[in-house]
């Protein structure tokens, strides 16, 4: 089995992307709008990826941080932009599906109809982490702190309406705890501010800290799926729970109504590119799992987790 799988994924590998020039797209640079904070793991995972597009496409593809609500500014940036394919977005569920389930009145596209989807790339786990040396050192102990004391344990992430900010939301219902959300315009500054203890805890994909727990300046107390690299961090359900946390993904997408010879040429080359096999093993060490998925596999993710998403959060009080 595990051979004919590699002799599949060569077989990706091997297919032609359409040659671009001789179709007359694209002819220059193509603008590549991460809508998160440079240092964020879209932002990570989003520049691995341009650059051997870049490669595909033989032009350069050029990241553009837009930070802001949730990854909705960038997102809604691309959705207005001109439908010529020279401007595409990289997103994560958190723009497309959470953000609009909890803040629908601040989100103006509907992902299922204003953007074209070009391919899931990226699976990443959330973690709820803490510093070292802070007096709540487990989930428990942060969610003794918080009854104890409401509002003094301060859990940021990377806007309102995100996974992170969800996972605060969630967490209080599961447990009855009294967590405060803190938002900031992407995960490196959350991050920044738990080091400097201006916040408790910070609620990222793993992708985000990865490096600060490796070099010993976070830890995890909670994690949504168990990854190889951090076999200590628990579960949810490890602790008792009935729910665990949600996790990232993020995916490739263009305005919806773009030519068609600009997804002839953009569908292949994103999933070559998601699984090249040197993106894969550069991006695992940095706690992301490379997991493509075809545009209509995206869309039906989109349509599914918009579901479930709105069920956890009229269970957890948060939608009427």
């Amino acid at each position: 089995m595990v051979r004919i799988a590699l002799l599949a994924a060569a077989a990706v590998l091997l297919q032609p992307v359409p040659d671009a020039r001789a179709q007359g797209y694209p002819k220059g640079p193509i603008n590549l709008v991460i809508p998160l904070a440079s240092g964020d793991a879209t932002d990570i995972a989003g520049r691995a990826m341009a650059e051997e597009l870049g490669k595909l496409l033989k032009v350069p593809l050029v990241p553009i941080n837009r930070p802001g609500a949730g990854g909705a500014v960038g997102t809604d940036s691309v959705v207005k932009a001109p439908k010529d394919g020279y401007t595409i977005l990289l997103a994560n569920n958190a723009a497309l599906t959470f953000r609009r389930v909890l803040e629908p009145q601040n989100v103006t596209y509907d992902a299922q109809k204003d953007l074209t989807p070009l391919g899931l790339t990226t699976r990443i786990p959330t973690v709820v982490a803490v510093r070292p040396d802070a007096p709540s050192k487990s989930l428990r102990e942060l969610l003794e702190t918080s009854r104890k004391n409401p509002g003094t344990v301060r859990l940021g992430n990377v806007g309102a309406g995100s996974v992170g900010d969800f996972t605060v939301q969630m967490i209080n219902s599961l447990t009855a705890a009294q967590l405060t959300s803190v938002p900031f315009k992407g995960a490196s500054p959350a991050i920044a501010a738990l080091r400097g203890g201006h916040v408790e805890g910070v609620v990222v994909a793993l992708g985000a800290i990865a490096g600060q727990f490796k070099g010993g300046a976070a830890q995890g107390v909670v994690i949504s799926t168990k990854f190889p690299g951090f076999p200590a961090i628990p579960t949810m359900a490890e602790l008792g729970y009935k729910q665990n946390i949600p996790g990232v993904w993020f995916g490739f997408f263009a305005p919806a109504g773009v030519p068609a010879e600009v997804t002839r040429t953009l569908v292949p080359a994103v999933a070559r590119a998601a699984k090249d096999p040197a993106i894969a093993a550069k991006l695992l060490t940095l706690g992301m799992v490379q997991d493509y998925r075809a545009p209509d596999q995206l869309m039906a993710e989109i349509r599914d987790e918009f579901r479930s998403v709105s069920e956890l959060a009229r269970k957890a009080g948060l939608i009427k």
